[in-house]
């Protein structure tokens, strides 16, 4: 889980650094919708999904219906790591983009809240509200400002050796999670926007510290999805098969299409076909197996079945989704 923060931090930076605003401003608002109202209610319909079909399935236990939502919550989210690297297609990739690096604190702070819940048993509504809104509120104020500061401290320190600038964003981007989530907010959104502060204004030495947080986290994804493979025992994965295949089939075909369908319906001038194809690039990736891992920690109640059924659909994800994106996106026309 350690390894996944650290690594999830930086490809968000570094995803947010690549974003630039000129692109995203167009498609600002549909972005932010899909990121956080469309992650409620692919859980929400996901997780209403997994509750009526886990007592049927042989083999697999009963889920409760905050355990199924914890479990939809998990995978609710498209991932940016595999969304950076895939995508390729121009048309509509500022908008998947956005919502890929965007839509992972609205999952992560469902994912937390659920785990909550079911630990102490209850949680009000305004309680839970609150979370949340204090997870957004504090997560964008402090990725903003400190991103500015970050920015700051760059321009003015004079270090002599040029290779030490990247190695000080690292440490800026370390100490702007670490310092948001002990003030009680979202790291993952405030290290994002802080990408999006830096990437976007004049900074000392810019194209060379751009190149190297780009392999940086290019390392960081390899590193992740090998630690997260040495977690997984193949033989688990067979029995959690027909419930991976039902859920993840109903998260490419229904549930994901749904959410996308409902947000951008009041955005009349985006056509069918566009968002058929962004209903289609709702990749799940390391960070679903990374957000798995705190049900783990936590001592949930079949928090291995989830874990396993999280990594069973994301590896179907890849493979279906993942490996036709490009293929999709000439189907559509959206090349």
């Amino acid at each position: 889980q350690f390894i996944g923060m650290i690594a999830l931090s930086i490809i968000l930076f570094s995803g947010g650094m690549d974003t630039k605003y000129s692109e995203i401003k167009p498609v600002a608002v549909p972005g932010i919708i899909l990121a956080t109202l469309g992650v409620m209610l692919t859980a929400l319909l996901t997780g209403g999904l997994i509750y009526c079909i886990s007592g049927i399935l042989t083999g697999v236990p009963s889920l409760t219906f905050t355990e199924s939502l914890l479990l939809a919550s998990v995978m609710s989210s498209t991932d940016s790591a595999s969304v950076f690297s895939i995508l390729r297609s121009r048309g509509l990739r500022p908008l998947l983009e956005l919502e890929s690096g965007s839509n992972d604190p609205m999952a992560y702070m469902l994912t937390i809240l659920l785990i909550q819940i079911i630990q102490s048993g209850d949680m009000s509504f305004s309680q839970a509200a609150l979370m949340l809104l204090q997870q957004f509120a504090v997560g964008a104020v402090a990725g903003y400002l400190l991103g500015r500061l970050a920015l700051h401290v760059i321009n003015r320190l004079n270090i002599d050796n040029e290779a030490l600038y990247p190695i000080l964003l690292v440490a800026c981007v370390f100490f702007i999670f670490a310092f948001t989530d002990l003030c009680k907010g979202n790291g993952y959104l405030a290290v994002y926007l802080a990408g999006l502060v830096i990437g976007n204004r004049k900074m000392l030495h810019k194209k060379s510290i751009v190149t190297f947080f780009d392999g940086f986290a290019w390392l960081f994804q390899l590193i992740m999805f090998l630690a997260l493979g040495l977690l997984v025992n193949p033989k688990e994965l067979l029995p959690v098969a027909g419930i991976g295949l039902l859920v993840g089939g109903a998260m490419i075909l229904l549930t994901r299409p749904l959410s996308v369908w409902l947000c951008l319906l009041p955005f009349r001038k985006m056509s069918g076909k566009a968002k058929i194809y962004v209903s289609w690039v709702g990749l799940r990736g390391a960070v679903p197996i990374i957000f798995a891992t705190y049900p783990l920690i936590a001592g949930i109640n079949n928090a291995n079945l989830i874990f396993n059924i999280v990594f069973f659909i994301t590896i179907m994800s890849l493979v279906i989704q993942g490996t036709t994106v490009g293929y999709m996106a000439g189907k559509l026309r959206m090349v």
